[in-house]
């Protein structure tokens, strides 16, 4: 899908934008979620500072404004990861040939949040990981569902998490998320895709895919909500 936000919106009539307002909140309320079990045994944080998480599971859009609204997560970057070329860009990565997922680099406070904590979510609200090269109405490897841990412990508990649920067997279908590496760096995408949910709620593309996911994250996960935003905007800014 091309996610220019200018042809989008040219290409929305305005009864189409309208429709999006007023059935916004249906779609939230209605929009199918689960909460996974917890991961059964991780290891403790080391280290007292900052860590980061790359996931990819979709539009980085919803992905995105998920983890914005979790609390003890510093920032959430909407960018490309999981390929093997030394750079990124959106057209070339939405050609679905430079082996770059659409991902989110998450960075949080261990002491507040854990990394299994990250993953129930990433499984819960933030997309469908029985689904492997899609989510919803966008198609290519590009959206394919991965974790890019960023340690060994990472890895482990990534691994272990995907065993553990398919194991107990909650979703109907075998979970398709692989667990990958780094094969380069993560590249933040364009400044346009930035805190893009919640630059533009009213957007149709927003309000049918991306904020029920957040409707439900407040419903399913009310520990870890915060009602404001971690934006990517204000931590440019330093605030």
């Amino acid at each position: 899908m091309l996610k220019s936000p200018a042809l989008l919106l040219a290409a929305a009539p305005a009864f189409l934008i309208a429709f999006a307002l007023s059935a916004a909140p249906f779609r939230a309320s209605a929009e199918t979620a689960v909460v996974v079990p917890p991961l059964a045994a991780e290891a403790p944080a080391q280290g007292a500072g900052l860590e980061t998480a790359v996931i990819a599971g979709g539009c980085f859009w919803g992905v995105q404004a998920v983890y914005q609204h979790v609390k003890g997560v510093t920032n959430a970057v909407s960018g490309y990861a999981g390929g093997t070329q030394k750079d990124a860009d959106y057209e070339t990565v939405s050609s679905g040939r430079t082996g770059h997922a659409e991902s989110v680099k998450v960075t949080f406070d261990p002491k507040q949040i854990s990394y299994g904590k990250i993953l129930q979510i990433y499984f819960s609200v933030a997309h469908n990981p029985t689904q492997l090269n899609f989510q919803g109405p966008d198609h290519g490897p590009q959206y394919r569902s991965e974790i890019f841990p960023q340690s060994e412990a990472q890895a482990e508990a990534a691994k272990a998490y995907i065993a553990e649920l398919d194991k107990a067997r909650v979703f109907k279908a075998t979970i398709v998320t692989k667990v990958g590496t780094m094969k380069a760096a993560f590249f933040p995408a364009e400044g346009y895709h930035q805190d893009y949910a919640f630059r533009n709620p009213y957007q149709p593309y927003i309000a049918f895919n991306d904020a029920p996911k957040v409707a439900n994250l407040k419903k399913l996960f009310p520990d870890v909500w915060r009602d404001k935003p971690v934006l990517v905007a204000d931590a440019a800014k330093g605030q």
